[in-house]
Parts: structure tokens; sequence; C-alpha cells
């Protein structure tokens, strides 16, 4: 598989925000720049387009993908929902989901989890002791099964990936790439953690 052609990338950035007072959480500053901006960066080259999927805030999102693809459904359903938004529409054989509020993942993910996902239909982000279930590989022909799990009100990823081929791949020599950022406070040490690096 060549990624450059047959991947196309995915910022989930349509939730609410809720543990960071509501913002979107993609476009708040992060040494300098939109968080999306640092995402974006692991994706840009690696795959055929960096698409973003978003529900506020589409023209600002615009200038950081190639395509903003809004949920399908309304009322901030989740990432699941985001996920389905993109396999519905994207042209490729696979879809590369990562979230908006990551800014250091490694920077080898493509090459990595294409490598991992072998026969399988999804590929997942492991650091070493956990999953990390919105940074995966996703075969674009499995948009009807999740169309058929969200129309039954299937809402957990893990949940919808047991349904499917799918493989865990190591990260377990970068576990701090997968830092996500939930709160201003966490923001604000990932900074400093960064910025002494």
């Amino acid at each position: 598989m060549d990624p450059r052609q047959e991947v196309t990338g995915l910022i989930l950035a349509g939730g609410r925000g809720r543990r960071m007072g509501g913002c979107d959480k993609g476009l708040e500053p992060f040494a300098g720049r939109p968080l999306v901006a640092h995402v974006r960066e692991r994706l840009v080259g690696e795959v055929a387009a960096v698409w973003i999927n978003a529900n506020r805030h589409l023209a600002e999102y615009a200038a950081w993908a190639e395509r903003v693809v809004s949920d399908r459904e309304p009322d901030f359903q989740g990432p699941l929902m985001g996920i389905h938004s993109g396999l519905c529409v994207a042209g490729t054989p696979w879809v590369l989901v990562v979230p908006c509020d990551s800014p250091a993942l490694p920077v080898d993910l493509v090459p990595r989890l294409v490598a991992g996902v072998g026969g399988g239909d999804i590929a997942v982000a492991h650091d070493g002791e956990r999953l990390h279930p919105v940074v995966a590989l996703i075969r674009t022909s499995l948009a009807e099964d999740l169309a058929a799990a969200l129309s039954d009100g299937e809402r957990k990823i893990d949940r919808w990936y047991a349904r499917h081929a799918w493989r865990s791949v190591d990260f377990s020599d970068c576990p701090e790439t997968f830092a996500n950022l939930n709160t201003r406070d966490e923001k604000q040490r990932l900074e400093a953690r960064l910025s002494e690096e």
C-alpha cells in the first residue's frame, strides 16, 4: 500500500471540548499555532490528502485542510460519527484518523500503521499500556457497516472495532507522543515539556 495514494488523513476535531470549557480544541493555541496545525504536520506528505472533521468554525479549519467534513448527523454524537462521516466521502481505500488534541504524534505514525495493518481491516495504535482508538487506519469499505452500527445506537469505538479484523500496532517505544490535551493545565505542561526538548 502506498499511503500517499491510498490513504486519506482525517483529523477529528468535531467534539464539544467540554473538559476545556466548551472551546473548539483543534483551534486552541499551542506553541504559537492551533493544535490542529501540529497534528496536520504528521500527515502532510505522508497521505493522499489531509481532511478535518469539524462541526464548528468550518472556515477557520479550512485553512488547515484540503477538505472539512462535518458530521452526517447533528448533536455532536462522538468520534465514531466523525469517523463514519469521513469514511463515507473518502475517495481512497483507507482513512487514517487522528485526534486534534495530540500535537506530538510520532513522526513515523503513517508508515507504522500501514505496516501494522497486514491483512486486517483496522490498525490501532498501542503505546505499550493502552490502545488509542482514535489513532487508527481504517478500511473505507467499512462505512456501511459503521452506518448500521450507529443506527443501532453504537457509540463506543472499541466495540465497533471488535466486529472486524483489527490489529494492535506497537508504539511502546514512544508512549509520550500520544499525550492528548483535555484541560488547559495539560496543554501548558506539554507546551513546557516540548519547549525543553
